[in-house]
């Protein structure tokens, strides 16, 4: 919403690795033949991490890991809460919402990592997150994960041990977690929350989509111009005159 919809046409793709590699390759190609005003913004997943592959002057990624825990990290988290939760079991709960569920996300965001970097091609998707988290404290259980990921992808030939200690490796690096969570997991692990731990909500009032929908409504303009996506956009319309992206104003 904070875009010129007259100025500027959005295309949407889906969030799958390919279609980011995809972006990437267009983008080059347009650039080869001096095609002009056109910007990407894509997930950062793990670059901020590494040395990022490819960097264009019409290519932004995400502040954090994903568009989610964008959101996640401001102030729409608060508001959510409170629309959700309940104050009464957040006092009893004792502890930062936000900063547990960066907790649990970890070794979940560490796990897929580990899986690209080590060419496992473990699924992620449709794992179901009630068998390893503990919907009373939010409290991940490593070897319950590992073994709904393994499940999850047919894995049964690898050591849940050994996968454990390659898990226990990673996260000694004392990564930025919000470069290492996956922002859908957090959202998960939220909406087991607001069900048990910190609110009585309906499963159906707090599932992932709806929570992230909430959280979209929640985040506003003065949040998005302290990121760095904003002034990098800034930045490009600046530099590629007449374009526009962003509203007036914003």
């Amino acid at each position: 919403r904070f875009v010129d919809k007259v100025a500027c046409v959005l295309i949407s793709i889906s969030g799958k690795p390919s279609s980011k590699l995809r972006v990437i390759e267009v983008l080059s190609t347009l650039g080869k033949s001096n095609f002009q005003g056109i910007i990407a913004v894509i997930d950062a997943d793990f670059d901020h991490l590494k040395a990022p592959l490819h960097r264009t002057a019409n290519l932004i990624r995400t502040d954090t890991h994903d568009l989610e825990t964008m959101l996640l990290k401001s102030s729409a988290l608060e508001k959510v809460i409170a629309e959700f939760g309940s104050e009464e079991k957040i006092a009893k709960f004792g502890r930062d919402v936000r900063a547990a569920l960066l907790e649990a996300g970890m070794p979940i965001g560490y796990f897929l990592w580990i899986s690209q970097l080590d060419e496992l091609n473990l699924t992620f998707d449709g794992i179901t997150f009630s068998k390893f988290i503990d919907d009373q404290t939010l409290q991940i259980d490593e070897l319950k994960l590992i073994q709904e990921v393994k499940n999850k992808s047919q894995a049964f030939g690898l050591k849940s041990e050994n996968l454990q200690q390659r898990l226990t490796n990673q996260k000694s690096n004392n990564h930025d977690p919000w470069q290492v969570c996956c922002g859908h997991d957090l959202v998960e692990i939220l909406s087991l929350g607001l069900h048990r731990a910190i609110g009585s909500a309906k499963t159906s009032d707090v599932e992932p989509n709806s929570l992230e929908r909430s959280l979209r409504l929640a985040y506003e303009e003065t949040y998005f111009c302290k990121t760095q996506i904003f002034l990098s956009i800034c930045s490009w319309e600046s530099n590629n005159q007449p374009f526009k992206v962003l509203q007036n104003g914003i």
